[in-house]
Formats: C-alpha cells, structure tokens, sequence
C-alpha cells in the first residue's frame, strides 16, 4: 500500500444548534475575537448579532469584519491590520468559504511576519509559514466549500488575474463548528452552486491521482449523500435532514481535498474566477460535468488506466444509487447525472458572466499554470482544454 500522510481538524462539532455553543467553545482561546463575517451585518437580528451576544456573554470580546465577496490579498491585509489594532487574540470565521478563507489567512498572518504574497502559491514567493496560526475557530454558514476543514485559503490577486492559495498545515483551525440549520436560510441559487462545488471536491479527490484509502472512504460516502440530498434541498430549503447531508457531504469534501489534492475544475475556476465576477460554486458547476466527460474519454482512450477509468464507474453507480450498473453503463450514468443535475438546479452557462470565446485560449493558458491541474487523473492536451470551457461558456450538451 502506498504510504501517505493525512491532515483533518483538532476537533469537529456537528449538528443541529451547535452554533449556540460559541460562546463556551470560543473562550478557551482568547478573549477579543476577530468576527470575519459575510452572513450578515451587525445590527440586522440576524446570526452575526446572536453571535457576538453569545460571545459577549462568555466573556470574549466581538470584532466584526465584513467580507465582501471572494478574499483578495487586499482584503486579508485589511482585516489583519484591523486584528492587530483590536489586539485580537483569536479570529472566527462566519459564513460560507469566503469568509472562512479570509478568517483562515488572517490567522495564519498574525503568527508569520510578512504579507499574503510571501507565501502564496504561484502568484507569490510560496515561502512556508513557520508557526501555527493564531486559534481560529470555522463556523460554515453554507454547505460547499469545506473551507472549515482544509489547510488552504483561497485568495484573488487582481493584479496577476489569478487566484491562488496560502497552504500550510498550520492554517487548520483549532475548531469547526458546522450547525445545518445556519443555512437553512440561504438562497436556492446559493445552496445549488455551493452543493455543487462540494460534490465537485469529492468527485476531484476521489480520482484525483494523490488519492489513498482515507479519502477514497469520506469521498464515496460524500457523493451518495450529495447525490440524493442536493436536489431535495434546493426544492425545499426547510429540508434539515437534506441540509444536515450536505453539512455532512461538505465537511467531507473540504477533508478529501485537503489530503487528495482536486483536479481540472479547480484548475480552471482560480484564473476564472479572478477574471470573471462569476461565483465559485457556479464556476465549478458549469464546468464538472465537462471535465468529467473529457476525464472519462482520455481515460478510456489508454488501456493502462482502467483503474483510473473504474473510479468514474464506481461514481456512475454511487451518483444513481444503482450498485449493479456495468462498467460502460455506469460511466454513462455518471456523465448523464451530472450534467442533468447541473440543468435541474439551473446553473447558468459561463457566457452568462461575460466569458466569450475571444477569452477561451488566455483563461486555458492560465489553468494549465494551476497547481490543481498536476491532481487531474490524466493529462488533458490543450485542445480538450479548449473544448472544455468552450462548452461550459456555452452551455453545450456533454460530450458523449
């Protein structure tokens, strides 16, 4: 068996309500704590106020910083400077990946001298952080990211047209706190493209050529859970087993990927989305059943990885519930379930956002620079790269 090394979180808290105990589980920590919030404003009644009154009342001290849409470089440099002003002891994240990933680098920031770029992938210096992150606690308001549980946040920088990750083992919080009824209030747009991006994370990691028994175990379990509650939760947002599911399926994503690495899709959404204002869950939901088809195809193409080729089987039969498909029949099934998921949530095509073909060939040329593409099963040339955006720009039917 091939040796590997597996990252997860100090400690999960999970289920409905669990949210209530912030207080309690906060105060171990600190005492004045940077709030990283994109869930709401202060001042609504809404969960950013129950927060900082459930803080208060264990003693702990409520900085709220708002995250306005996708953390840039900038955006961390302001919320660091506001922690070290506040002289913050702790940092929490509140919200969905955005916020959590901006909570994440600013935690990591407070312990190691320097800026974001000192130590991002291949838009910075990629230099290594050297000491743990200050605590922080992920609270996730959403379920698609896994940003609670990965050891990377996401990063734009404009400059370079590119986002990138901060990546260290230190950046895992001390905590995460994933209560599904936090997002039983979130829009069905909201829930389809987050639940996507999850079921992406664990359809990239369980093929993704860094995989091992682990992941292959949380992955399968994730996309039987994902495949049978994504569509009932966006028909009824109310759906807390369908939203506790999710959690579940999310949370498994965000471990997997941490420790599996990801593929084409997220080798493509990092230079999209910091071109496009197109959200990352919409990203990756326009483009998956794509990269799966193309993935399946070149697989197929090359008689030395049938192994390779009877993960995307063993997908078809997890997607549809249907353990006794052959081989061909459930490769099928995978390609046809995925891409009539993504029409029955109504994920709009990539043109929708302003991405046209004269975009196509500088948006290839940039993911094949990402560091999640060397994760992708098979090599895919840049022709299929074409080919593959082209139709997500499109919203053509999968290639067969």
């Amino acid at each position: 068996m091939t040796a590997f090394d597996f990252f997860c979180v100090n400690r999960i808290v999970f289920g409905r309500q669990t949210a209530s105990r912030i207080g309690e589980l906060s105060v171990a920590f600190g005492r004045r704590a940077l709030l990283v919030t994109n869930a709401g404003r202060r001042g609504d009644g809404g969960v950013v106020d129950r927060f900082a009154a459930q803080l208060k009342a264990a003693g702990v001290w409520p900085i709220c910083c708002q995250q306005h849409g996708e953390p840039t470089v900038t955006d961390v440099e302001q919320s660091l400077q506001v922690a070290r002003s506040e002289a913050c002891d702790l940092v929490i994240g509140l919200g969905g990946g955005s916020a959590i990933d901006a909570a994440k680098a600013v935690a990591g920031l407070l312990t190691n001298p320097g800026s974001p770029l000192d130590y991002m992938e291949v838009v910075g210096r990629g230099q290594p952080l050297q000491h743990l992150a200050a605590p922080w606690i992920a609270v996730p308001t959403t379920a698609g990211t896994g940003a609670e549980a990965t050891r990377n946040a996401v990063l734009g920088c404009p400059e370079k047209k590119f986002k990138a990750s901060l990546r260290s083992e230190h950046l895992l919080p001390r905590i995460a706190v994933i209560d599904p009824e936090l997002a039983v209030g979130a829009p069905p747009e909201v829930t389809a493209a987050s639940g996507l991006d999850a079921l992406c994370q664990l359809i990239e990691s369980y093929t993704s050529n860094h995989a091992q028994p682990l992941t292959d175990a949380l992955a399968l379990q994730g996309v039987s859970l994902a495949a049978a509650a994504l569509p009932r939760v966006c028909a009824d947002g109310s759906d807390l087993e369908s939203r506790e599911a999710m959690a579940l399926a999310a949370l498994f994503s965000g471990i997997t990927l941490a420790n599996a690495g990801l593929g084409a899709v997220h080798g493509f959404a990092a230079p999209i989305g910091a071109n496009f204002p197109i959200p990352h869950g919409t990203v990756c939901a326009a483009l998956l059943p794509h990269v799966v088809a193309a993935n399946i195809a070149a697989l197929a193409a090359a008689p030395d990885r049938r192994p390779q080729l009877e993960r995307y089987a063993e997908l078809g039969r997890r997607l549809t519930h249907r353990p006794a498909l052959g081989r061909e029949e459930a490769l099928d099934a995978c390609r046809r379930f995925l891409f009539d998921l993504v029409h029955q949530l109504r994920i709009p095509p990539l043109r929708n956002f302003g991405l046209q073909a004269a975009a196509v060939p500088g948006m290839v040329a940039l993911a094949r620079q990402a560091s999640s593409m060397r994760y992708n099963p098979v090599a895919l040339s840049e022709e299929t790269l074409t080919q593959i955006l082209t139709a997500a720009a499109e919203d053509r039917p999968v290639a067969a």
